[in-house]
């Protein structure tokens, strides 16, 4: 009986090592996954036109919005998202950037220094998600920018347009306060999760639209790279 139940415990240790060396090798999993998830292309026959409608991608080192024309080839973010949605919004402000990601990630977190292992657990574990948006009036400060056909700007128009939920005539806003003057939140469609990233969302929302882009690039430099710095010309 001594003999068994020794085999047993040694089985069962066996099986409590096994599962710690899978919960510690899940960090190195995951981003070999993002390396290779961002260097695989989609779209890989798309070139960027000499002549089209530009957009621009923003990144703060962690995450990346799309930039766009608050209105351009006919169609028209400003009913959707009123001015009156926001703080103070000045008249030039003639660009909209969109982030969508976890909720309380976004909500919680107005500054860096806010962030909270209880924040950082959201992110991966995941939740709602929310869209963060913003208007601009100069969009140079946004990284990288790609310019895209008439067909193709409006496949990218109704893919983020897909996302949203409408009360009414306008996007649903949430009530929390945006983190200054030009920007609010917006519930929306989906969850986010470490798998559903912020940064994933706009490879797919690029996917849609038919511009190469990343299979999945879950951290920002992984859908950024492959597109020209903003003032240089293709």
């Amino acid at each position: 009986m001594a003999r068994r139940r020794r085999k047993r415990r040694s089985k069962a240790t066996r099986w409590v090592r096994r599962g710690l060396l899978f919960v510690l090798a899940l960090p190195l999993i995951y981003l070999v996954a993002a390396l290779i998830g961002s260097v695989i292309p989609v779209n890989s026959g798309w070139a960027e036109p000499d002549r089209g409608t530009t957009i621009y991608l923003a990144n703060n080192g962690i995450h990346a919005d799309i930039v766009m024309p608050v209105a351009a080839q006919g169609l028209d973010w400003g009913p959707l998202y009123p001015k009156s949605d926001f703080a103070n919004t000045p008249d030039s402000a003639k660009w909209i950037a969109f982030g969508s990601g976890e909720a309380r990630v976004y909500l919680d977190t107005p500054r860096w220094a806010d962030i909270r292992l209880s924040t950082i657990w959201s992110a991966l574990a995941g939740g709602k998600r929310v869209m963060h948006v913003e208007y601009v009036a100069n969009p140079s400060y946004a990284a990288r920018a790609i310019r895209l056909r008439p067909e193709e700007y409006r496949r990218l128009w109704s893919a983020i347009r897909a996302d949203l939920i409408i009360r009414g005539k306008a996007a649903d806003r949430l009530p929390n306060r945006g983190y200054g003057c030009c920007d609010a939140f917006y519930r929306t469609n989906g969850k986010a999760n470490a798998i559903r990233t912020c940064n994933s969302w706009v490879a797919d929302k690029l996917r849609l639209a038919g511009v190469e882009t990343s299979l999945w690039p879950p951290f920002v430099q992984g859908v950024v790279w492959r597109y020209r710095k903003t003032g240089q010309s293709t």
